[in-house]
């Protein structure tokens, strides 16, 4: 088991797990986290202040989580990856290896976002979406590797996004197809 260490007014529920797996670098929590039951932090994992997840969440090695994010219950974020600050993941999101998400980011219940062009036919590598500060996911909505979301770009609910959104774009459709933001979906979220 890889070392925990973590900041003051900390809560790890009993059945939960941090610091899982033997890695050369320990899993560091920040002040004031919340990590609910069921969920497993791998070790060599870096965590901001004020980190609460749902039940039963998966962490994996390598990542890197900024301060007050919220990974919500049955949430996945593989090794390698990169979440900024005042971030929200729902419920069930899928985020794979080499993902990046920047600062302020809200990303809807079980969407997901995926990191292999061509899976088990051609090794070409991962490449993960790349999620702009202020952009959001709707519910459902998938994100196709490599694709880069602009800035406060919104990516509508069961969208499929095939191709890069420009910053302040909403993305509609499957494939998306891009449109004006309407005026309520202007400007960054507000989770800062």
């Amino acid at each position: 088991m890889a070392e925990f260490v973590s900041g003051t007014d900390c809560t790890v529920d009993d059945g939960a797990t941090v610091g899982y797996g033997a890695f050369d670098d320990p899993t560091r929590v920040g002040d004031g986290a919340t990590i609910r039951a069921g969920s497993i932090v791998y070790g060599d994992v870096t965590i901001g202040d004020d980190f609460t997840t749902g039940h039963d969440v998966l962490v994996r090695e390598g990542t890197t989580v900024g301060d007050d994010v919220l990974v919500g219950t049955k949430s996945v974020i593989d090794g390698q990856t990169t979440i900024g600050s005042h971030v929200s993941l729902q419920t069930n999101v899928y985020v794979p290896t080499q993902t990046s998400i920047a600062d302020n980011v809200f990303v809807g219940p079980g969407a997901v976002m995926t990191n292999d062009e061509y899976p088990i036919r051609t090794d070409d590598g991962l490449e993960g979406p790349t999620i702009e500060e202020g952009a959001s996911i709707g519910a459902n909505a998938t994100v196709l590797p490599g694709v880069t979301v602009g800035a406060n770009a919104f990516v509508a609910a069961g969208a499929v996004v095939t191709e890069d959104v420009p910053p302040d774009t909403l993305a509609v459709g499957a494939p998306a197809t891009e449109r004006s933001l309407p005026e309520p979906l202007e400007g960054p979220n507000q989770l800062a």
